[in-house]
């Protein structure tokens, strides 16, 4: 049986020591590794640049036409990023307004590299 790996909260950005300071922990690393793997698909990377790149917050349906893939795989892929704390989401009426959290990324990136961001 596979072993399953511990579930932590990634709704805040990550905030841990960047890994180039210092050998970094078994929490640390399992934190930024859950997040990039939620950006390890190509279809969330182009999904998470259009919403960075929209206007307005975009909706579940508008960005399925824009990959050119379902509703419900779309929605999978948010709800990955969502789980990451890549972004925020918020239904309105019939539909679901995305939008990217840019500190999460910036956090990350910081993490990742200091001199970055």
């Amino acid at each position: 049986m596979p072993k399953a790996l511990p579930v932590i909260d990634m709704t805040d950005p990550v905030r841990c020591a960047p890994v180039a300071a210092a050998p970094a922990d078994d929490a640390a690393a399992l934190d930024v590794a859950l997040r990039l793997k939620a950006l390890a698909d190509p279809v969330r990377v182009k999904m998470l640049s259009l919403l960075f790149t929209c206007a307005e917050p975009c909706t579940t349906g508008s960005l399925a036409a824009a990959v050119g893939l379902a509703e419900s795989t779309v929605s999978h892929h948010l709800t990955q990023l969502r789980i990451a704390g890549f972004i925020a989401s918020e239904r309105q009426g019939m539909s679901v307004h995305h939008t990217p959290r840019r500190d999460a990324l910036t956090a990350l990136c910081k993490v990742l590299d200091p001199g970055c961001c």
